[in-house]
């Protein structure tokens, strides 16, 4: 199932503002367009202020929530605050964590939005303000529908903000495939971090991915996986600095979705990240994780 709402794309931006909101918009006109229309679901859940003080600074937190963050605070989240801000970011935690309850029945569950990993304990950055994955895992032990979570990040940036929360956590575990000379300057240590040089290419990168997937699993014996498919690994990405092709990306995709299948681990996934003017492009590469999934004879049987 994937979940999605509206507000995904709602979001009112200053004129020329690096993050491309409609993109969400597009790839799910283009779902629902699709044979795949019925897979879609609308989100209609918001993540709670207890969930989110599971991970984040209940101060934090109460700031963004009434409005009171600093302006050195917004300016490093990379929003400009608004209530519209407060309700997207709620609802687009709540189809996460409703995409992760529906991977624990089903198999597989997705987010037409989130990876937020660059959202850290005590501040936002880098377009995230509360870290998804590393709330939605820390809820699902809480409530004790699992014991042990991976975190799969294949963003091509790092996740930093979800290694530093979950550090001191044995049962959310952090494995992170990026570029080594990208953002964020700082890299903090996951449980297990792939660096890979600029340039990298689709046979060293997919292999890196399987390589590190399979590590994972076999050290941590996780409950699900919660996985960040970034799409600005693509050789087109404005701020990637790798050089994989639209199939390398699907390549990627198949791979994860395949090998949780295979060992029957349920998996949700959410966007990550992706920056390029052309957006209507930008879809089609996350398109490509979709088309992995639901085109893959090996898994919808």
């Amino acid at each position: 199932m994937l979940y999605y709402h509206p507000i995904y794309s709602e979001l009112n931006l200053p004129e020329k503002h690096r993050f491309p909101i409609s993109k969400y918009k597009k790839l799910y006109q283009r779902i629902n367009a699709s044979k795949f229309a019925q897979f879609i679901k609308k989100s209609e859940q918001k993540i709670t202020a207890d969930a989110l003080q599971l991970c984040h600074d209940s101060n934090y937190v109460d700031a963004f929530l009434n409005g009171t963050l600093s302006e050195k605070a917004i300016k490093k989240m990379g929003f400009p605050w608004s209530e519209q801000l407060v309700e997207r970011t709620l609802i687009s935690l709540g189809g996460g964590l409703a995409a992760a309850k529906y991977a624990l029945e089903y198999g597989f569950g997705a987010n037409l939005s989130g990876g937020y990993h660059h959202a850290h304990r005590d501040f936002g950055s880098g377009f995230c303000i509360f870290n998804d994955w590393a709330v939605i895992a820390a809820t699902l032990i809480a409530h004790q529908r699992v014991e042990r979570v991976l975190i799969f990040d294949c963003d091509v940036h790092q996740g930093d903000g979800t290694a530093t929360i979950v550090a001191d956590r044995d049962d959310i575990i952090t494995c992170s495939i990026h570029c080594e000379s990208n953002f964020p300057r700082v890299k903090p240590q996951s449980d297990l971090d792939f660096a890979l040089p600029v340039n990298t290419q689709d046979a060293q990168y997919v292999a890196t991915v399987r390589e590190a997937l399979q590590l994972a699993v076999r050290l941590y014996q996780p409950d699900i996986i919660l996985y960040n498919a970034g799409a600005d690994v693509y050789q087109g990405d404005e701020l990637g600095h790798f050089s994989v092709s639209k199939q390398g990306v699907r390549a990627r995709d198949s791979i994860v979705f395949e090998y949780a299948h295979h060992l029957n681990i349920p998996l949700a996934f959410a966007l990550g990240g992706g920056y390029q003017r052309d957006v209507d492009h930008l879809v089609d590469i996350h398109q490509q994780t979709f088309l992995a999934l639901f085109d893959n004879p090996a898994i919808m049987i």
